[in-house]
């Protein structure tokens, strides 16, 4: 049994605790703890916001879809229309 007390470094140990300050241990315990919820609060809230956003999306697109393009969307496209009409009508009176 002293063999096994013997090979543990007793005074190496004991000098370690006595480099320990408390105060400074229980502050850093209290910024680890305040870093992980802000951490684990910035992935959850990324999370949210992606499902959130996505969700919005999709509605959207729904909306769109059972509705049809809006007046303003067929207009534009009517008006792009008109445009490469002209441009193939322009070839042949050149």
């Amino acid at each position: 049994m002293t063999a096994i007390t013997e090979r543990i470094p007793l005074d190496s140990i004991t000098e370690q605790a006595h480099q320990v300050r408390p105060g400074r241990t229980a502050l850093t315990l209290i910024a680890a703890v305040l870093y992980g919820l802000g951490w684990i609060t910035a992935r959850v809230f990324a999370v949210l916001w992606l499902a959130g956003v996505w969700s919005a999306v999709a509605v959207r697109e729904g909306w769109r879809a059972s509705h049809g393009p809006s007046r303003r969307t067929q207009i534009a496209v009517l008006e792009a229309q008109v445009e490469e009409q002209k441009t193939q009508l322009s070839r042949f009176s050149g």
